[in-house]
Formats: C-alpha cells, structure tokens, sequence
C-alpha cells in the first residue's frame, strides 16, 4: 500500500523534517573481520535441510560483524514445498523473514526477494494475500495458491523496516529512510547466500510493490555496491539480475498529475468525478506542481513542502475521496471508513487474525515479546519517514543507474490503481533518463497476450519494460494471479512479453 501526500490516505502522516531523504550509507568492514574470514573461521551451514522446526539456528558471517540471521523449518502455507522463517538480527533490531522454495526446481530456479510498501506496511499483504504459496481466505480458512510466485522461483517476503509487520527492536530504534534500511537488506541477502552456497550464482530478482517503488531501486543499487567488496573480499557477489516493480510510486512528480487524469479522463474507467471538481483540480494542477518543485525538489524547506503536499492534496486528491471510489481499484466503491478500517479490502484483517493465532506464531517462531494484535501496516513507521521527506527522493535516478549497469527493471501495473497508476508510471519510464531512452520512447504500446487473449499492453527497450496488467487495481497479482503469474515467468526467462 501506499499514501503519496499529507492527507490522502490511511497511513500518511505529516512533512515536518528539514532534511531530504539520506545519503546511502556506505558499508564498512573492520580489519578482523577480513582476518578472520581469511583464516577460513567462517564455517556455512549450506543445506537448508538441516536447519530445525523447533528452534532457530543462527547464521553469522565475519565479513558482517553486526549482523546475524536466526532461521527454521517453518512447514506451513504452500505444503509442497519447504518453507523458512527467522530474523535478521542487526544488534538491537530484528527484521522478520519468510522463505519457500520453489515448487519447480529450488535447487536451480531463480531467487526472488520481496516486500510491499506504505512506507510502514507488512509483506505479509504479499504472501497471504497476493503472490504467496497460499491465501488466507479466513482466520481458520487457508488455501493453496497455484499461482504463486514459486511457481518458479524460490522467493523472499521481509517485514520492513523495523516496525512492521513481525520486525521489531530492543530498545526503540527506528527507521525513517529508505537508504538506511537499504544496507540492512543487502548484509542479510549476503549472509544468506554465503551459508547456502547451492544459491550463489543464481539470479537474483528484487521486487516489491506501492511503496516498492522508492524501496526497490535503493535496495538493489546497495546489492550491486556491496558486490565490490564481496569481490575484494574473495567473496561471490550477487548475481543481481532484475528489478521488479509493481505498481510503484517512484517519482511524485510524474505522478501526482496523473490523479487528475486517472479520475477526470477515461484512462481505465469513464471519469469518476463530478465535472465541477474536475474543472477546479485542473485549475489547481499548475500551482500544485509549481509549488511542489519549488519547496520538496529545489530546495530543503519541510515546513513549506508540507504546505505544498497538504495544498495538492486538497487540489487533486480529495475529490476521489469525496466521489466514494477505492484508490486502489477505480471499478470499486469504498467508503473513507473502510479505507481506514482494512484498506478497502477486509481480506486484510482476516490475515491479521491469522497471523494472531498462537499457534501459527510459534510455528514460524514469532519472538514470543510481541504480543500485541497484528497490524498490517504501521503508521508510525509512515510518520517516520514522511517526517524525513523519503517520498520526495526522485528514487528513478537509481533505476537509470541500474539500467546502465545492466540490470534489467520491469515496471508493471494493474491498470485500474488509482494512487500508483499505469498514466503515472508509464510517463516517468518515458522521461527516465539513460542511454537508451530514446530507443526505449520510439516504442510504441503494443498488447501482450495469454494466447489469443490480450492481457496488458506493454512497451520494452533493452533492459528495460513497462507493462500494464487489465482489469487489475493496485495488487495486481491479487486481481489477475494468472496473468501476473504469466508476465513474471517470461521476464525470469527474458522471453519478450
């Protein structure tokens, strides 16, 4: 899920800070630690086999003395397949994990890692909901998925940052940016692949979705960062391969005129807000962006730039809201209760008492400290990093920078989201900035097909694709699981869509 500006959404909070984002924060390793990698002390654990369904095992590696990965068996959900949870300790914070092997060939197959967005809410969205073993229909109600990602994949979903979901810390830490928690997930991405040798080498896939957007890009540019002291330490690197981004809000500046489209044109649907509203959000358009440029972009002033936020808000989003329609699916009616209640979709809550259960919390090993009702999304996590502005860093320059490193980056969207839209996301891959942008623009949109059947229309330029999925909303894959299913497969076999 995802909340672009101060007042649209559940989980937004409010632009206070004076500070732009971060600096990515580079990883630096002491001497004893290379001595003792050199001296052949670290030991991997390599079969996942062996790991126990009764307690953790905790993995640690010297090139990353902070660091530790506590995981088990944890057989629940698909059933086929094996399946893992545990944290990822960094001293004082714990980041919770689930893992499943593919159903196809997990000793040859892909690795994909996943999380969803907000900023502040739980992958298990993801995996229970979306593109996971199985769906949790009701507190007592779970069923297989057969169109998982595992199809053909061995896959990753992560609660992040701290906050979120099952992660937690000892003593109030926190998270406000992406770039801290970027070299978080890259320690833990090494440390995994180090132990479990059978994975180095393989292709490795981050993705994500909402929020993802901002997340995807930093977190796999850290992975590909990091491969230079890997190599310098005679370790393997990553062999990152792609980025997957669905329905991502990377650049607010190319999204935030495409509500006005999305609800005043027939980009997806016949416009779903009255002619007056529509007349006044164009009007208002101009100065929005005008303003938005001039306080969150051009310069630092947070104060000014929650002026700015709150203004568009009011200008381009609240007449949505005020029309009735569910931001996540434009084809939906949802109220502003339901929206605060279960985000749209009540599904989200029986997840939530699934998750309470007691015993499926001691079968994936739940620290037995939290003891609070689950929530799916955390909006002191949201206020954090809007208090630091996260939302405004144009996080597509990474995705230009992936692109020249030759790391492919899929941008696809259900075509009937509203608050991370096709109108939005297709403008800033045409404006995005690398060497092959004006190949990748002379493309013209062409369909993609299930057989016969026209699924999307998509637009593809070396390493880079956009594609849009018909008929779904924001969780795509909860919409159209075949059809998402199809599109992930060819792009895991480079086919062309």
């Amino acid at each position: 899920m995802f909340s672009a500006l101060s007042g649209s959404v559940a989980l937004l909070g409010l632009v206070v800070s004076s500070t732009v984002g971060a600096v990515q924060q580079s990883f630096s390793v002491g001497a004893n630690a290379f001595a003792s990698y050199d001296a052949g002390l670290f030991s991997p654990m390599e079969d996942m086999n062996l790991l126990s369904t009764a307690e953790f095992t905790t993995l640690s590696h010297p090139f990353f003395p902070k660091y530790n990965v506590r995981i088990k068996k944890s057989d629940f959900c698909d059933g086929t397949v094996g399946a893992f949870t545990g944290y990822i300790d960094i001293e004082a914070r714990h980041l919770f994990f689930y893992f499943f092997e593919s159903r196809s060939e997990p000793d040859k197959d892909d690795v994909i890692f996943w999380t969803n967005g907000g900023p502040g809410c739980s992958s298990s969205v993801g995996l229970f909901m979306e593109l996971g073993p199985c769906r949790v229909n009701d507190v007592h109600n779970v069923t297989f998925n057969p169109y998982s990602w595992n199809e053909k994949a061995n896959i990753f979903f992560i609660d992040q940052p701290i906050g979120v979901g099952f992660s937690y810390a000892d003593h109030g830490e926190a998270v406000g940016t992406t770039e801290e928690g970027a070299k978080d997930i890259a320690a833990f991405v090494a440390i995994f692949f180090e132990h479990f040798s059978s994975f180095k080498g393989r292709p490795f896939h981050m993705a994500g979705e909402s929020y993802g957007g901002r997340y995807v890009p930093a977190f796999a540019s850290a992975v590909y960062d990091q491969n230079a002291k890997l190599v310098a330490a005679d370790m393997t690197p990553i062999n990152l391969v792609s980025a997957m981004i669905g329905n991502g809000c990377t650049d607010l500046k190319t999204m935030i005129p495409s509500y006005y489209e999305m609800q005043c044109q027939p980009k997806s649907v016949a416009p779903v807000v009255d002619v007056s509203a529509c007349v006044l959000t164009k009007q208002s358009l101009a100065r929005c962006e005008k303003w938005l440029q001039a306080a969150c972009y051009d310069t630092t002033d947070a104060i000014n730039c929650q002026a700015a936020a709150t203004f568009c808000s009011a200008a381009v989003e609240a007449p949505l809201w005020s029309a009735g329609y569910n931001p996540y699916d434009l084809t939906m009616p949802c109220t502003r209760e339901e929206l605060y209640d279960s985000l749209c979709y009540p599904v989200t809550k029986k997840i939530g008492s699934f998750l309470d259960r007691s015993d499926i919390r001691k079968t994936i090993g739940v620290d037995p400290s939290l003891t609070a009702n689950f929530s799916t999304c955390n909006g002191d996590v949201t206020r954090q990093f809007r208090f630091n502005l996260d939302q405004f860093f144009p996080s597509q320059l990474y995705i230009g920078a992936l692109l020249e490193r030759g790391v492919r980056v899929l941008i696809y969207v259900g075509a009937n989201d509203w608050i991370c839209n096709w109108v939005g996301n297709e403008r800033m891959t045409l404006e995005l900035e690398w060497t092959g942008q004006n190949e990748f623009v002379s493309k013209p949109l062409r369909d993609w097909k299930i057989g016969d059947r026209a699924v999307g229309v998509t637009r593809s330029a070396g390493p880079l694709t956009f594609a849009t999925i018909a008929g779904a909303g924001h969780m795509a894959p909860y919409d159209k699981g075949e059809e998402s299913l199809e599109l992930v497969k060819r792009w895991l076999a480079n086919e062309q869509l």
